[in-house]
């Protein structure tokens, strides 16, 4: 009987790890170029460059900009100056970081 208990114990948490790897891990290899922001323009490059999509909220946690990029520039043009934060998603994985729109 313990071995059964200590089968699905095993079982239970290497699905739960298994699951905490694959989804919403780290993109790795993100870069945001330039932070701070001054021409109205960012540019987000990852190794796949696939399709990103891309929330931006204030310090206060409201989302002030949803959108999809299929390439790297992002136009940020009708924000204004202050503190962001900004998360990308690319093929089930996220990334969040602090944007300066100056």
């Amino acid at each position: 009987m313990k071995q059964l208990y200590f089968v699905l114990f095993f079982t239970v948490c290497s699905l739960g790890f298994a699951q905490n790897n694959q989804a919403g891990t780290d993109i790795d290899g993100l870069k945001l170029y330039p932070n701070p922001v001054t021409q109205g323009k960012v540019y987000i490059q990852t190794p796949k460059n696939a399709p990103k999509q891309i929330f931006i909220f204030d310090v206060l946690g409201t989302q002030v900009l949803k959108t999809t990029i299929l390439g790297r520039e992002l136009n940020l043009s009708q924000l204004d100056k202050g503190v962001y934060i900004l998360r990308v998603f690319e093929n089930n994985r996220v990334a969040t970081r602090k944007l300066i729109i100056k």
